[in-house]
């Protein structure tokens, strides 16, 4: 980036340093200096102008070449790194971010199997293990009495450490009892089950509907309350035939779709 570039006054900056369309900023506007930034910014990236893993300009850079106090940068940033449009690497710089996630729906895979074949880095945060009675839905998934003791456990699964999903896994107590003694922020729950357990997993049902955030999946997200996300539950059985894993996962509708292949089954004639 030249010396010119950072030094142009408030106006005549560019995200990125490309020399695509001048955005400015509108000082007298009641727009929020923060959110004038963020659409700048937001539409290089969307435009594709920004491409996916380049560096984005340093706050330094963004302070100097918008006129702007780095408390505004850094909001800005962080909006950026909510929405998932870029990602932060301590050490290294910030880097737009891949898009939309775009994992293909066609075996029974677990969220680290998923980002690993995008070649995205995952986590998680454990956010609770518990012992509680199952709700009549919870109970006919995994084929116990109602009210009797299931484990739940809830957690936010990060891609590329953007929170991408909220979710609770119910399980029968016997084996939940085994899972909640692991570390679940580094061991899969999948992986568990087939590699340490050895527990055969066979196939799984899916449900998946449009919805939007209540308070506790916003929260967790980073987003809007309301704001859509991809319902998903997904009851997974052994290769024994016993059900072992039901899920309600909550995906960001802002970061990831699915896409499947499906063969043609021809009607019966």
């Amino acid at each position: 980036m030249s010396s010119e570039t950072l030094s142009s006054p408030e106006g005549s900056g560019r995200a990125g340093g490309h020399s695509a369309e001048m955005a400015q900023i509108e000082r007298v506007s009641a727009v929020p200096l923060y959110q004038q930034l963020l659409e700048i910014l937001r539409e290089e990236i969307v435009s594709g102008r920004l491409k996916a893993r380049e560096r984005l300009a340093t706050e330094l850079e963004l302070m100097r070449r918008f006129g702007l106090s780095r408390t505004t940068v850094r909001q800005t940033i962080s909006r950026l790194r909510n929405e998932g449009l870029i990602s932060v690497h301590r050490g290294k710089g910030t880097f737009v971010g891949l898009g939309k996630i775009e994992p293909e729906l066609s075996a029974l895979t677990g969220f680290v199997e998923d980002m690993r074949a995008l070649g995205l880095t995952a986590s998680a945060r454990v956010l609770g293990v518990e012992n509680v009675k199952a709700s009549e839905q919870v109970a006919e998934n995994l084929g116990v009495r109602r009210g009797e003791l299931v484990t739940k456990i809830t957690r936010i699964r990060l891609a590329e450490e953007v929170p991408v999903s909220f979710e609770y896994s119910f399980l029968p107590l016997d084996l939940g009892q085994r899972v909640a003694q692991e570390n679940l922020e580094v061991s899969p729950i999948f992986s568990l089950f087939e590699d340490k357990y050895g527990i055969a997993l066979s196939e799984a049902f899916y449900r998946i509907e449009a919805s939007r955030a209540n308070r506790v999946i916003a929260d967790a997200l980073g987003i809007e309350r309301g704001a859509p996300v991809l319902a998903i539950e997904r009851l997974t059985h052994s290769v024994a035939g016993q059900p072992v894993d039901f899920e309600q996962m909550y995906y960001r509708g802002d970061r990831i779709r699915y896409t499947m292949r499906l063969k043609r089954r021809r009607p019966p004639r």
